[in-house]
């Protein structure tokens, strides 16, 4: 058992190694790497070469299967508080995940494979993804999918060593816990990427490969909600084991989607079906032995503490069953339109956000509702009469919260006024509970502060982390329900007048990149009164290596709302001529707090994460020896 402590340690030493050369491959421009060709270019700016390392599909296998060794040897080195059986059984089977991709990645994807002659330059890799959001985005999206591949070994250890207990639960949240932080910022990254440098305008758009990293989030949300019962109250062990395989099931199927040819997106990586077929048998051995395993093992764990269904145990369930549900929504939306083109012979189906936006918007408010209410209910059993009491004040800021959004926006939908309402509930709600638990004016300040120094990390980042869904939820409803746009054909000296601004375009001129060239208009800002707000400069760029062409918006951010510009290229050379161009301006009222409430949930995740109490395990249960009898006289 001791060996797989060595091996996994071994495993990321070599990982390491032939990562650092494809990186070096990809710095010194070596081209005789193929990988390098393909996806670099000698007059690229050095961030963009590192990160044309994981900008193909080779070299983001290699990463991936790095990222697999890290974990393992995570366990390995720290894991000192898990039983030595169990974390044998828990690197055993995260070794047999690194072997079926480390093979793959041998026989079908040698990202070192070499070409002779040697060209004198690469092909540069996709402009698209020449971005500072996208070096960043796929290697944090890659640690959350493959940080679920260890809480999937640590459900398949236990379900082989037939136990799962509290102590299972403790040692499982941190390592959920890490791989959730790590998804939400890298799907973060990817919506603000798609906003700003897309030119589309938007921040999701249900995109099938967007749909594959966030069903692995909605359940590894779920996972982790449903690990406190266990650890807490040693109930819904069997689920929580479930969700542990289901959470890291799909993050394998949204490799398998990504990579097989199956979907053309700008995120997709375009390879050989044949690669697909691989991925589909690692998918099917994983997917399919685990879930056998939990057949087999599952009704021989106990059921655990009974509850109410008035009880947070209750308020977690439901929490649980509305993500669940949830995920299963976005994946028949996703998988609909391949199977329908599967069986039809080649006749195309589109499933898009009207399907979403109608079956999982009003799905999820009643979550939020509950997130609301749940952290005021006690264990096993509660008194909903008396939470509600408690929670009158919040049930009327919240309704004067949303009155001031429709004096304000005098009319919208009104799924958005009900967003704005459920936001304020859970925002207020939050606060609320956090003050309570301080005591926040019932005693002094200093009382108070002490109290919150006192409390458990975990408390604080669950605070956080709801408040900033919350904010988050703001930003998606403002920025969806009352976006204006223009789209207008423009000369110099036109004006187009939206949200209150007035925007004329001064024109365009050509400017010289690093590796591109572009045209840069001008537009210059005002409000209707004259006075002047800023200017933005939107580009249109042309990469000539790669032969492609982008949009780079120019935005004014505020904390109320963003202007947003792009310019597209002339209709004809007429056009070219007198410097005409096809301009699109938008306003995204509160699309801030989009982001804004994506990194209180990261920080309220790293706070929870910081908390001492995940690091030592769950306390050991001490049997007291039965007392001495006297003998009798």
């Amino acid at each position: 058992m001791q060996s797989a402590r060595a091996s996994a340690s071994g495993q990321l030493l070599f990982l390491a190694i032939a990562f650092a050369a494809l990186i070096r491959s990809f710095v010194v421009s070596d081209f005789t790497v193929r990988n390098v060709v393909e996806n670099s270019h000698s007059m690229k700016p050095m961030l963009f070469k590192i990160a044309g390392t994981w900008g193909s599909h080779e070299g983001s296998l290699l990463l991936w299967v790095l990222i697999l060794a890290i974990f393992g040897a995570a366990v390995a080195l720290f894991g000192n508080n898990i039983p030595d059986r169990l974390r044998a059984r828990t690197l055993s089977v995260q070794a047999w995940i690194s072997v079926g991709f480390l093979s793959f990645l041998l026989l079908t994807s040698n990202p070192f494979e070499r070409v002779f002659p040697a060209p004198q330059d690469g092909n540069d890799l996709n402009p698209l993804l020449q971005d500072v959001g996208l070096a960043m985005h796929p290697p944090l999206l890659y640690i959350g999918y493959v940080g679920f591949s260890i809480v999937f070994s640590f459900a398949v250890a236990a379900l082989l060593e037939g136990r799962v207990d509290a102590a299972w639960a403790r040692w499982v949240r941190p390592w959920t816990l890490a791989a959730w932080v790590s998804l939400t910022a890298g799907i973060a990254l990817g919506s603000w990427w798609a906003y700003y440098e897309l030119g589309w305008g938007g921040w999701w758009f249900w995109d099938p490969v967007e749909n594959v990293s966030f069903m692995p989030w909605l359940l590894g949300t779920a996972l982790l909600h449903s690990a406190i019962v266990t650890e807490k109250r040693d109930a819904f062990k069997s689920w929580t084991i479930l969700l542990a395989i289901l959470t890291f099931s799909l993050s394998l199927l949204g490799t398998f989607i990504v990579r097989s040819g199956l979907l053309t997106s700008v995120h997709a990586f375009a390879v050989d079906p044949e690669r697909g077929v691989y991925i589909l048998g690692l998918l099917a051995f994983s997917i399919g032995g685990s879930l056998t395993l939990y057949a087999w093992r599952a009704p021989e764990l106990e059921s655990g503490g009974l509850f109410q269904p008035v009880s947070r145990e209750g308020g977690l369930l439901v929490n649980n069953l509305i993500l669940a549900a949830a995920t299963g929504t976005v994946l028949f939306g996703t998988l609909y339109p391949l199977f329908y083109e599967a069986l039809s012979g080649g006749d195309k189906l589109s499933v898009g956000p009207p399907f979403f936006n109608a079956s999982f918007v009003p799905m999820m408010l009643p979550l939020i509702f509950a997130m609301g209410l749940g952290p005021y209910l006690s264990w096993k059993r509660a008194d909903l009469a008396g939470v509600m009491q408690r929670l009158r004040a919040v049930a009327v800021l919240s309704v004067l919260a949303t009155l001031s959004a429709v004096y304000v926006t005098r009319g919208g939908p009104v799924l958005a006024y009900l967003a704005i309402l459920l936001a304020a509930w859970l925002f207020t709600s939050t606060l609320r509970e956090w003050a309570m638990r301080v005591r926040l004016g019932e005693v002094t300040l200093r009382a108070s502060i002490a109290r919150a120094r006192g409390l458990p990390r975990a408390t604080h980042g669950m605070t956080l982390a709801h408040a900033g869904l919350a904010v988050a939820i703001l930003g998606f409803a403002g920025s969806s329900a009352w976006k204006s746009e223009e789209i207008v054909f423009v000369t110099p000296g036109s004006e187009v007048s939206i949200a209150g601004f007035s925007v004329t375009f001064e024109g365009a001129k050509g400017i010289q990149g690093p590796n591109y060239i572009a045209d840069r208009g001008e537009l210059t800002v005002r409000t209707e009164d004259g006075r002047s707000v800023t200017t933005l400069r939107p580009e249109r760029r042309s990469y000539p290596v790669a032969q492609s062409v982008t949009t780079e918006s120019a935005i004014r951010s505020t904390l109320a709302g963003d202007l947003y510009a792009s310019i597209t290229e002339p209709a004809s050379e007429e056009d070219a001529a007198r410097g005409a161009y096809t301009l699109r301006i938008l306003y995204e009222p509160l699309v801030n707090f989009i982001w804004l409430g994506a990194g209180m949930l990261v920080g309220g995740g790293l706070l929870s994460l910081s908390d001492r109490r995940l690091r030592v395990g769950a306390p050991r249960r001490v049997s007291r020896p039965a007392p001495r009898q006297l003998p009798a006289e």
